[in-house]
């Protein structure tokens, strides 16, 4: 019971503070923008826009599965960075250690994803060499399959989400498992959140 309550306190002190640097570049921005320093008032928006997009970054992290397979998950090993660029925010996962870890990348508000939308509407893609198009909670997703030493396969699903893309990597299981750990995923509520 300790715990939890402790685990609410922190939660909420994190949001706090996420909310409060949301506060300070608003109204830095609102201060620039009124003293006619536009380009300051761009910056203080982006620096929001980031600490927006951490924000929701962490709200994913929340959603994702405590366990894949047999693997825990390893929190220790949790990140949200803002990408700022390239992309809104990447969100990674890791379960278990070793020979049988499995990574989970969720990157959001990335232009390039768009791409490969419209690559998996190609029916050449889904009958090339290793690569197959599945459905994931009703969405594309193309599952990419890489041999490396000793000839061990690897299986890799990528799943774009309009300009968001989770992708899930789990060297060491079979291609049946990886899709298995794919449909575990809240697809439709990350989904809902990055949108």
């Amino acid at each position: 019971m300790k715990k939890i309550l402790l685990l609410t306190i922190i939660a909420a002190a994190s949001f706090s503070a996420g909310a409060q640097e949301f506060n300070k570049q608003l109204a830095a921005a609102r201060t620039a923008y009124s003293a006619g320093k536009l380009e300051d008032a761009r910056f203080a928006m982006q620096q929001m826009l980031q600490e927006l997009d951490i924000l929701t970054g962490k709200e994913v992290l929340k959603l994702l599965p405590a366990k894949m397979q047999e693997q825990n998950a390893v929190s220790a090993k949790d990140n949200v960075t803002g990408a700022s660029g390239f992309a809104g925010v990447i969100v990674h996962r890791e379960y278990g250690a070793a020979d049988k870890k499995v990574e989970l990348e969720v990157i959001s508000n990335s232009p390039l994803i768009a791409t490969l939308n419209s690559l998996l509407s190609l029916p050449i893609i889904g009958t090339s060499g290793d690569n197959k198009v599945i459905k994931v909670g009703g969405y594309k997703a193309l599952v990419q399959k890489t041999t490396g030493e000793n000839d061990k396969a690897t299986y890799e699903i990528q799943l774009p989400l309009n300009s968001s893309l989770i992708t899930l990597r789990a060297p060491g299981y079979t291609e049946d498992q990886v899709i298995k750990m794919m449909n575990t995923l809240a697809v439709a509520d990350i989904a809902r959140l990055l949108q």
